[in-house]
């Protein structure tokens, strides 16, 4: 087993910007990294050794930015069989991680959140 060795920081970015989204909510998960959950499900959470964030991402969302940023995405093997993008930690570019997690919150939330929450986006 590998020494689990994570550093909590290198998750606030993420984790500052998966909580604009409405009903997330901070949480822990294993090894006791830090995560964020929607209706109780994990949208992503700091991996506890290996330097990279899992990010909830449905199959076919998930392969064109694997295509599109390999330096910012990879995929272990074990990950392969489930709905989850993994990314380096060491990412910053806030643009790109709003667009990334309003897709996992979208691929999370009922049809009736997302339309709440488009027609919050049209009012402000």
């Amino acid at each position: 087993m590998k020494p689990i060795t994570f550093d909590s920081a290198d998750f606030d970015l993420i984790k500052s910007i998966a909580l604009t989204f409405p009903g997330t909510e901070e949480s822990v998960s294993h090894y006791n990294t830090p995560s964020v959950k929607f209706r109780g499900k994990l949208m992503c959470r700091l991996h506890e050794s290996d330097g990279f964030i899992a990010i909830r991402l449905d199959f076919p969302i998930r392969d064109p930015y694997l295509d599109s940023h390999p330096e910012y995405f990879h995929l272990p093997d074990h990950y392969k069989a489930y709905p989850y993008i993994c990314m380096w930690s060491f990412v910053n570019d806030k643009k790109l991680l709003t667009e990334i997690m309003e897709l996992c919150w979208r691929g999370l939330a009922t049809a009736k959140q997302i339309a709440a929450w488009e027609a919050g986006k049209e009012q402000a």
